[in-house]
């Protein structure tokens, strides 16, 4: 009795946490993105990560709340992590030399583009001009040793100092609550006619091996009991330039708490999908796409709630009743068949004795 009585005492503290289905009503929220990818043979500076929605709004080489930190083969940080622009960006000039070295420059100078000037872009200052100014023109920007903006900012050096490395990319990005897409791939990305492209004329010949590892992927504030079906998974690349796609369906999810603090989350399940895709036209290597990891997302339409409550103290008793009243009863029931059984065995063996 007094086993029963703890266990039915410990399921009475314990909370209750009730689920229910409604249509998701909620409208101009935006969602929180929470990320930790691995890219073990990626370096840093190859690598851009850009987010975009049915609604039309973009974020490209995304640098808020976005973290990088670049590892070795081993994976262990090569250094401190960064709070910096995801991407080639030559306009880095956050070092000290290279910082030192501009500041000698006149502010009101005009340097070369290399005859490829256009009305708009007429001084090409940094590299990251001469860049644009190329990719303007369509012609491809595979040496930039030979020009002097890029070879004062160091920009060849910089990637080759990080040949061999890996990538850690984690923090977290703010999208509207719409359908759309984030995607982790090589080269610096911009729009040309309405479409999104990567620039991967820089690294031509690159074969660019998209191995990685999700630590963490969540969508929304952490709630009790959230399982995340990402998180800690790995995929090891056996070719070169695949592209990876993680179909994810979202299903808004608010989590109400004993004393009344909701938090608004969402849950999710996904589908993957891989490919081997060309960065070249010619190329008969596999379909022309973009080498990368990409997810794309959609909302049900449909919200989940979970609502924590204390369990009925009229339960409690009730059931703390019924364990009394029905050891009682088993225990009588018990001791009334031994009773019987044991004075039947004791009249035939007093029968027996008298015959």
């Amino acid at each position: 009795m007094f086993i029963l009585f703890i266990s039915e005492l410990n399921y009475y503290l314990t909370k209750e946490v009730t689920p229910e289905l409604y249509v998701d009503t909620t409208r101009g929220e935006k969602m929180r993105i929470n990320l930790d990818i691995t890219f073990p043979t990626l370096p840093c500076g190859y690598l851009s990560i850009d987010a975009m929605d049915v609604a039309g709004e973009q974020q490209l080489d995304v640098d808020h709340n976005i973290m990088k930190s670049r590892i070795d083969k081993n994976g262990k940080p090569v250094a401190t992590p960064e709070k910096e622009d995801i991407g080639d960006k030559s306009e880095e000039a956050k070092d000290f030399d290279l910082a030192k070295r501009t500041d000698k420059l006149d502010p009101d100078r005009c340097e070369s583009c290399y005859g490829a000037e256009s009305k708009d872009l007429k001084c090409c200052n940094t590299c990251e001009d001469v860049r644009e100014a190329y990719r303007r023109k369509g012609w491809a920007f595979n040496n930039a040793d030979g020009i002097a903006q890029c070879s004062r900012e160091g920009w060849s050096d910089k990637l080759k100092s990080q040949s061999g490395e890996g990538c850690q990319v984690y923090g977290h990005l703010e999208v509207n609550k719409v359908a759309g897409n984030f995607h982790f791939a090589p080269g610096k990305s911009f729009q040309q006619h309405h479409v999104h492209v990567h620039d991967l004329q820089a690294f031509s010949g690159e074969k660019f091996n998209l191995s990685h590892r999700i630590n963490h992927l969540s969508f929304g504030h952490k709630y009790p009991g959230m399982e995340n079906p990402l998180d800690n998974s790995k995929v090891t690349s056996q070719k070169a330039s695949i592209m990876y796609q993680y179909f994810v369906k979202i299903v808004p999810t608010t989590y109400t708490k004993l004393n009344g603090a909701t938090t608004r989350s969402n849950q999710y399940s996904v589908t993957k999908h891989e490919k081997v895709v060309s960065t070249s036209l010619a190329s008969a290597a596999g379909e022309h796409g973009l080498p990368g990891v990409f997810i794309l997302y959609e909302f049900a339409p449909l919200m989940v709630k979970y609502t924590e409550k204390h369990r009925s103290f009229m339960h409690f008793m009730t059931g703390v009743c019924a364990i009394i009243g029905g050891v009682f009863t088993v225990a009588g029931l018990i001791d009334s068949m031994i009773y019987h059984s044991s004075k039947a065995i004791k009249k035939k063996i007093d029968l027996g004795k008298a015959t």
